[in-house]
């Protein structure tokens, strides 16, 4: 088990070796094994990397992010540009159907909402307007649209978590109400927990998870 001085040791590395971040400009803090994150970057794709890559160390148990998105003055836009640009990006997307998504753009902020029918193009939706100039975050409040019964949807989850490369996804239990996934039980590393998680997302029918996963060090 690691210690928090030899996470926030790796961590930093982590972060030194994003080549989408810049390290200096974050702070890390770990206390039992949760770590916190400060600073500002210069975008909001920046940020998202950042704690993409805290997610992916060994001995994290929780992540706080508390990292201010500064815009450059040279990447500044107004929220009309920003909103006009992101219904264009959306637009050219072959896998999403045509109108589904809606725009909202307040403060460089997107926000994000409609209907689908799978999870990958929500997440295809998101991450074609991450990296647009002036955008300071972004909200997901896109919605799927129910497929099957709760007793196909627990079947195809299991059945991608026992094909699952990682040996701790036996560990996790299925629970499913209507279109609503519950995951529960023990795993040995946070990969382990993301793994299972993006196997209840990426099954149809599924339009949220409840993750109840604990990783154990």
């Amino acid at each position: 088990m690691k210690t928090d001085s030899q996470l926030q040791q790796d961590i930093r590395a982590e972060l030194t070796w994003e080549p989408s971040v810049n390290a200096t400009q974050i702070g890390v803090a770990v206390k039992d094994g949760v770590v916190t994150l400060t600073g500002q970057v210069d975008s909001f794709g920046e940020k998202w990397h950042a704690e993409r890559a805290v997610q992916g160390v060994d001995g994290v148990k929780a992540l706080a992010v508390n990292i201010d998105v500064r815009l450059p003055g040279s990447t500044n836009r107004s929220d009309t540009d920003i909103a006009r640009t992101a219904e264009n990006v959306l637009a050219c997307m072959s896998q999403l159907p045509h109108d589904a998504i809606k725009v909202k753009v307040e403060g460089g902020w997107v926000t994000l909402s409609g209907e689908v029918d799978w999870q990958f193009q929500r997440q295809s939706a998101t991450a074609a307007v991450r990296y647009l100039m002036g955008t300071t975050g972004v909200s997901d409040q896109i919605v799927l649209r129910p497929h099957a019964t709760a007793i196909v949807v627990k079947a195809d989850i299991e059945s991608a978590l026992r094909r699952s490369a990682r040996g701790g996804t036996h560990k996790i239990a299925v629970d499913v109400s209507g279109d609503q996934v519950t995951l529960d039980g023990t795993v040995d590393s946070w990969a382990e927990r993301e793994s299972a998680h993006h196997a209840a997302w990426s099954t149809p029918g599924v339009r949220s998870v409840v993750d109840h996963i604990r990783v154990a060090f």
